[in-house]
């Protein structure tokens, strides 16, 4: 059994544990509410945009003209992963780890097996993982959540095109959580480049449209922003993911906690109750040996 002074320092350091993971908890939600409120403002014009450049490309072939937009045999993939900087959000970000290497297994084992497969992390955690199993990781935004912004995932996303364009990649896959609620995040994979229009609605493609400018200098704009949008919102989604996830684990380790606390109570009394029964008895047994 452990001594008084060993579970009394136990009890002191699981309550100052208990009070850091309830700061981390309400500090978590407070940013959550903002992170909410941009990612659920931006999806309809990210949805919106998606359907225009997909009205108007089935008017016209200058898609296909645009170097965003050229499929090529897919000999170097690049593969966008958005973690998070810091721990203690769960499974959060092993959870993307785990889906990129399945992904990759699944659809590029060829690539992979020649070297043509690289990591771009967003978040120090995804560059941290494979760095350590020796995989090719190019440039890490590592402070993206610290300063994000549009400008920001604008600057990553410029890099990313210019690169497909120049044709140093042939494919690139993004990889995200997106966020659902604060207890569920959904981990999605999505062709970033090259982008292919989604021609499935049949019922816009009835509608008649008046475009001004013409509707090559539209889709040649559009298709740029769009590619930007993709990924500003998975982004975005991350880092609204990331908090609910954050608060979901310190809540969960809070409980723990309090469990924790309870039977290291009850350990403490049980030993302080040892203790006094052992002094009582062996007062009475000097006492008895005075008698003697």
């Amino acid at each position: 059994m452990a001594s008084l002074k060993e579970v009394r320092n136990r009890i002191a350091s699981v309550n100052s544990t208990m009070q850091i993971t309830k700061a981390m908890k309400m500090v978590s939600a407070a940013k959550l509410r903002r992170a909410q409120e941009k990612i659920t403002q931006l999806r309809p014009y990210s949805q919106k945009l998606n359907e225009l450049i997909s009205q108007v490309s089935e008017n016209t072939e200058v898609g296909a003209s645009s170097p965003y937009t050229q499929v090529r045999e897919v000999n170097k993939v690049l593969v966008v992963l958005v973690t998070s900087d810091r721990g203690l959000c769960g499974a959060f970000n092993s959870n993307i780890i785990k889906a990129a290497n399945a992904y990759i297994a699944e659809n590029y084992a060829a690539q992979q097996e020649k070297g043509n497969v690289t990591l771009f992390s967003l978040g120090k955690k995804g560059m941290e993982a494979f760095q350590r199993r020796g995989a090719t990781v190019s440039t890490s935004y590592t402070d993206i959540f610290s300063r994000l912004s549009f400008e920001t995932a604008k600057t990553a996303a410029e890099g990313i095109m210019e690169s497909f364009a120049d044709g140093v990649y042939d494919e690139v896959v993004i990889i995200y959580n997106e966020f659902k609620n604060v207890a569920t995040q959904i981990v999605r994979t999505e062709k970033m480049l090259p982008l292919v229009s989604d021609n499935s609605g049949e019922a816009t493609s009835n509608i008649d449209y008046i475009f001004e400018p013409s509707e090559e200098e539209i889709l040649l704009d559009l298709i740029p922003k769009a590619i930007i949008l993709q990924l500003f919102k998975a982004v975005l989604d991350s880092n609204a993911a990331e908090h609910g996830a954050r608060m979901t684990a310190m809540d969960k380790a809070t409980e723990n906690g309090g469990e924790l606390l309870k039977s290291l109570k009850i350990e403490y009394n049980r030993s302080r109750q040892a203790a006094i029964t052992t002094e009582i008895l062996e007062i009475v047994g000097g006492a008895e040996a005075l008698k003697n």
